[in-house]
């Protein structure tokens, strides 16, 4: 059995530890209370704010893709950083890349700095640096492209200046579009002032 001085040390060590261990919970509450305080959970609020009303007052969409296949079967791809809506039926769109695919296989690629759309026009047009890229080896470019969407038809708004398989050309205006007479042929067709400096070497 134990002895009386065991027991009050035994009794001491309860009546210590009752007293000790809810002190030292209350310490480790305070020390997360305090932690946490550090934390300002506000801090980022005003960011958030800024872009939300931003994305409010002026909407937008990031990364759009437009896919549509034309009334003689070409394949037309248009692809932005980003598009916001204009009034009435109309968008506009910054850094375009688009691809069009005619029937027989050949592709055509484009590029911008911007594009409008106009929904009622079945058009979109091309601004800001137009690069046109064919299947046939010519690289020409433009201030301005109207492309159609619902046929394969592609034509500049302005000069045009670049090279071909002869060599250098440049052209008040081209248009590519399908042959009306050969269903399945298309052209290109440079038109006004045409100017090409031949470059040996190359086939004409």
């Amino acid at each position: 059995m134990k002895g009386a001085g065991g027991m009050d040390s035994h009794s001491r060590l309860v009546g210590w530890l009752k007293v000790a261990l809810p002190l030292t919970a209350l310490a480790l509450l305070s020390t997360l209370f305090l932690v946490a305080r550090k934390i300002d959970p506000e801090a980022a609020l005003p960011y958030a704010e800024v872009d939300v009303a931003e994305r409010i007052r002026e909407p937008r969409m990031t990364a759009p893709t437009y896919a549509g296949v034309t009334e003689d079967g070409a394949t037309l791809t248009i692809t932005a950083a980003e598009a916001r809506p204009d009034t009435g039926n109309g968008a506009s769109a910054a850094q375009v890349n688009g691809q069009l695919v005619t029937p027989d296989g050949k592709r055509t690629a484009l590029s911008a700095g911007a594009m409008r759309s106009d929904g009622t026009a079945k058009q979109v047009l091309l601004q800001s640096g137009v690069q046109i890229a064919t299947a046939t080896g010519y690289e020409v470019k433009t201030d301005g492209l109207t492309v159609a969407l619902d046929r394969t038809n592609a034509s500049s708004t302005g000069p045009v200046e670049g090279f071909g398989p002869a060599g250098k050309l440049a052209a008040d205006s081209f248009q590519m579009t399908q042959a009306a007479d050969t269903p399945g042929q298309y052209l290109l067709v440079f038109n006004g002032h045409v100017r090409l400096i031949y470059v040996p070497g190359q086939t004409p």
